[in-house]
C-alpha cells in the first residue's frame, strides 16, 4: 500500500526512485524474489522505452524519467498482486467492491466476469504473438507493422469462438 502511495504521489525523481526500490521490497517480502521482479521488468521493456520516448518529446527528459519510473513501479506492483493473489480471489473482491453499483442497475457479477474474460485472454494473445513470430522465423520473413493485422485477425477469431461458446452455454 505504501509503495503504491509512493509511486502515485512522488513527483520528483528521488521519490520515483524510492517507489521503484519499494517494489523490490514488495517482491522480496511477498516471497516472489528479485529474479521475478527483473523478469517482470524485462517483459515491459518496450513499453518503458516507448513511454519514456513519448514523455521526453512532450515533457523533457527529467519529467520523462520520473513519470516512466512511477508508471513502471505501479505496473510492477500490479504484477506482484497478480503473482500472489489467485484470480478468483481478486474477482470476488472486485465484485464486492462493485456491489454499490446495483443502485445504477449494474450487475457486479457480470462486470467481474467481463474482467475475468479479459484477464484470461492475455495469455492467449501472447501465445498468438509467439506463433506469429515463430511463423515469421520459419519462413525467413519479417512482416514489420503488418503483423498487427495478422494478430488482429487471430484475436477476432478467438473472440468469435469465445462468444459462440458463451452463447452455447446460455451465458451471453
Amino acid at each position: 500500500v505504501l509503495s503504491v502511495a509512493g509511486a502515485v504521489a512522488s513527483t520528483t525523481a528521488l521519490g520515483a526512485a524510492i517507489a521503484l526500490v519499494a517494489t523490490v521490497a514488495v517482491y522480496v517480502a511477498g516471497g516472489i524474489g528479485i529474479r521475478e521482479w527483473a523478469r517482470q521488468l524485462w517483459r515491459v521493456k518496450w513499453i518503458i522505452v516507448l513511454l519514456a520516448a513519448m514523455q521526453a518529446i512532450f515533457l523533457g527528459w527529467e519529467a520523462a524519467v520520473t513519470g516512466t519510473v512511477r508508471i513502471v513501479a505501479i505496473v510492477l506492483l500490479a504484477a506482484a498482486v497478480s503473482l500472489t493473489t489467485p484470480v478468483a480471489d481478486m474477482l470476488d473482491a472486485l465484485e464486492r467492491c462493485l456491489t454499490p453499483l446495483r443502485i445504477a442497475r449494474v450487475d457486479p457479477a457480470r462486470v467481474a466476469f467481463t474482467i475475468a474474460l479479459t484477464i484470461a485472454i492475455i495469455p492467449v494473445i501472447s501465445q498468438l504473438g509467439a506463433q506469429i513470430r515463430e511463423a515469421q522465423r520459419a519462413r525467413g520473413v519479417r512482416l514489420g507493422v503488418r503483423w498487427i493485422v495478422t494478430m488482429l485477425v487471430g484475436a477476432l477469431r478467438h473472440a468469435d469462438d469465445v462468444g459462440d461458446a458463451l452463447t452455447a452455454r446460455g451465458v451471453a
